[in-house]
């Protein structure tokens, strides 16, 4: 009898947890186009060459070298946005979640240094977020192209 309540409680448990993971969905960056040096961090990994084509999740890490930039297509074939990281720069992509109930997604591109622009499309619910974050400020947007810039301290 209290293994059968055991496997209530266990299947119970697993049932909230798959519908919350269910409504919120990861999302993901493909790098597009690669020129110069441009390197990209993926999850505790050590930095290592970007290829068009690889895919970067939430808390990845690009970062560009002097005549050089990377363009990162949002959504892949969806393409919510396109993100130019331009040269001398280094972008976390902080946040990349798409809550599938209530339809909204959540944008944050963490700007450490460097300059990136972006094209995003408008988007289509009044709760979806699409933010970027440098040292002193956050910049939301709600569809449009512009560019954010953060220069070295020296």
């Amino acid at each position: 009898m209290k293994i059968i309540k055991l496997l209530c409680i266990a299947g119970l448990i697993f049932g909230l947890c798959s519908s919350a993971l269910a409504e919120q969905a990861k999302r993901i960056a493909t790098i597009a186009e690669v020129n110069g040096t441009v390197e990209v961090k993926i999850g505790k990994q050590n930095w290592v060459p970007a290829k068009v084509g690889i895919e970067l999740n939430q808390g990845d890490f690009i970062r560009t070298r002097k005549d050089s930039f990377a363009l990162l297509n949002l959504d892949g074939q969806a393409q919510t946005a396109t993100v130019e990281v331009k040269e001398n720069s280094q972008m976390r992509l902080a946040e990349l979640i798409e809550n599938q109930k209530e339809g909204t997604q959540t944008t944050l591109l963490d700007l450490a240094l460097g300059e990136i622009l972006i094209q995003a499309k408008k988007l289509h619910s009044e709760k979806s977020r699409f933010e970027v974050k440098t040292p002193t400020s956050i910049v939301g947007v709600r569809g449009t192209t512009f560019s954010v810039t953060v220069e070295a301290v020296e």
